[in-house]
């Protein structure tokens, strides 16, 4: 899965040296590359405010000239969540420590919760239904709950957390989703079901391992719109697939450098036509795999360039199919966007799959106009 910049894809065209007086023409940075159908667009990164409503082409002659430091500036990102009406975009800084938020609208950035916020290490962040905002706080051992405005409401705790990443939001069933990696001489790598209005944890299990149902350092989790979650086991090189009580459905990936493989896979997320977008830290790109488990397409690939990425964690899609990358070692977040894609782009051309294996559910749609993307 190692990857640059996909080829003949960005040109950039300079007639002469510093005396350029015309504007370089740039193409657009697409997955995958001509003559096949592009599916992935890059249009945006988000370092500080100076980013809001700056186009790609802006970006990449800021490249050629070498970016600006700005105090503002993201340092670690890791966590990603839109609001519910996709108007501003929660980002946790790990670095900072701290939430940014980014105001599309008023092209305003500014931190949640003020500058006192308290936070010791955000990674995790989810809004739900009402735009509240979630945060886990791994170092204090908290989830921290703000309204819309900012305002903090309050914390969530339990005596079962030891060190909470990724959280994701049912609001639906009124569940709340957080992974647990512990430490590693810990057996507490631990998926919680929490109550949203109680409190009460639900569920949890896990421990360490690598059978179904178990887990060695997850770190992120997501939820479908059928109430599925999935968790990235990220130091057991797969993603695993639960019914929204917990019970274990399906395992996919492994440890490689091939298609539909791992290193270590962190953030996680589905798109409207179900598909699910998995990012690598370690390859530094995201695979896109549809609800059998097969993989689609991968973007990215390890790189300062805009569109690129060095180590990228959290992962988040808004309801327009914006994809948000939290590109943690570029200090900065990638925006793509899906384009060119139907449901029926989802379903590829496979034998049958034998009934035993626990494999993922069967599909009657097979046909993909996205096929010839896999290899």
């Amino acid at each position: 899965m190692r990857s640059g910049l996909p080829g003949g894809v960005i040109l950039l065209l300079l007639a002469g040296c510093a005396t350029v007086t015309e504007k370089p023409q740039v193409r657009e940075l697409l997955w995958p590359e001509s003559p096949l159908t592009p599916r992935i667009k890059f249009v945006g990164l988000l370092r500080s405010q100076e980013d809001l409503g700056r186009n790609s082409a802006e970006l990449f002659l800021e490249a050629l000239l070498g970016p600006k430091k700005v105090p503002d500036s993201l340092q670690q990102p890791m966590g990603i969540a839109p609001s519910r009406d996709g108007k501003r975009l929660y980002v946790t800084d790990y670095a900072r420590p701290g939430v940014v938020v980014f105001d599309f609208e008023s092209r305003r950035r500014s931190l949640l919760g003020g500058e006192t916020h308290g936070f010791m290490g955000p990674l995790g962040v989810a809004v739900d239904d009402k735009n509240n905002v979630y945060v886990a706080d791994a170092l204090s051992k908290l989830i921290r709950v703000f309204d819309p405005s900012g305002k903090f409401l309050r914390n969530i705790s339990h005596d079962l957390l030891e060190r909470p990443t990724g959280i994701a939001i049912d609001a639906v069933r009124r569940r709340l989703y957080v992974i647990d990696p512990s430490y590693r001489n810990s057996d507490n790598h631990m998926l919680h079901i929490l109550d949203m209005d109680t409190e009460v944890c639900l569920k949890h299990f896990g421990g360490q391992g690598d059978e179904p149902g178990k887990f060695f350092f997850p770190t992120y989790v997501a939820v479908d719109g059928k109430g599925n979650v999935y968790v990235t086991d990220t130091m057991n090189a797969r993603v695993q697939v639960f019914d929204p009580d917990g019970r274990h459905l399906w395992t996919f990936g492994q440890r490689g450098d091939g298609y539909g493989m791992f290193d270590k896979p962190k953030g996680v997320a589905v798109d409207s036509f179900g598909n699910l977008y998995v990012v690598d830290s370690a390859w530094s790109n995201v695979q896109i795999f549809n609800q059998r488990g097969e993989v689609l397409l991968f973007f990215g690939g390890r790189g300062r360039f805009p569109g690129l990425l060095f180590n990228p964690t959290g992962i988040a899609i808004d309801k327009e199919n914006r994809i948000y990358v939290a590109d943690a070692f570029n200090g900065r977040v990638g925006i793509y966007q899906l384009i060119n894609t139907t449901a029926e782009d989802s379903f590829i051309v496979l034998p049958p799959r034998p009934e035993k294996g626990g494999g993922p559910p069967k599909t009657e749609k097979r046909e993909s106009a996205q096929k010839a993307t896999t290899r």
